[in-house]
């Protein structure tokens, strides 16, 4: 995986959460692509509410009870790697709407720190009591 900051493009390839890919969902397909070619991250967002090119809204709304709600998979990574990844979205989005825009990157890492490593201090030189306080004067 590429660790990324700096200019960068993002990819927006908005479908229905209905539209699938040899039975799989779209953009579950969108994103394990994204991971196979080495891409930086890729996330899928789903809608409330949308409409595309039918024209048609689609809502989360109880009673049209939320059927074919929008989504958007968001692929980040260098303007080069994510215009080398555009050929596969040719095959696999046939109804739906590919962005690009050119974005920054200001942080890209693991949420938390990675695990330090263990003191090189040998286990005969660490106290294994804990230490005492100093003794306390009595009051004047």
């Amino acid at each position: 995986m590429t660790r990324l900051t700096g200019p960068a493009l993002r990819l927006t390839v908005l479908v229905g959460e209905n539209d699938t890919w040899h039975h799989r969902p779209l953009s579950t397909e969108i994103v394990h692509r994204a991971h196979a070619a080495g891409l930086a991250g890729a996330s899928v967002f789903r809608g409330v509410e949308g409409f595309g090119a039918s024209s048609r809204v689609h809502t989360a709304r109880l009673l049209s009870l939320g059927e074919d709600l929008p989504v958007a998979v968001v692929v980040v990574d260098t303007e080069e790697r994510v215009r080398a990844f555009l050929p596969e979205l040719e095959e696999l989005v046939t109804d739906g709407l590919v962005l690009l825009d050119a974005c920054e990157v200001v942080r890209h890492g693991p949420a938390t720190p990675p695990p330090t490593e263990p003191s090189a201090t040998p286990a005969a030189e660490t106290p294994t009591e804990p230490l005492s306080e100093p003794p306390s004067e009595p009051p004047a």
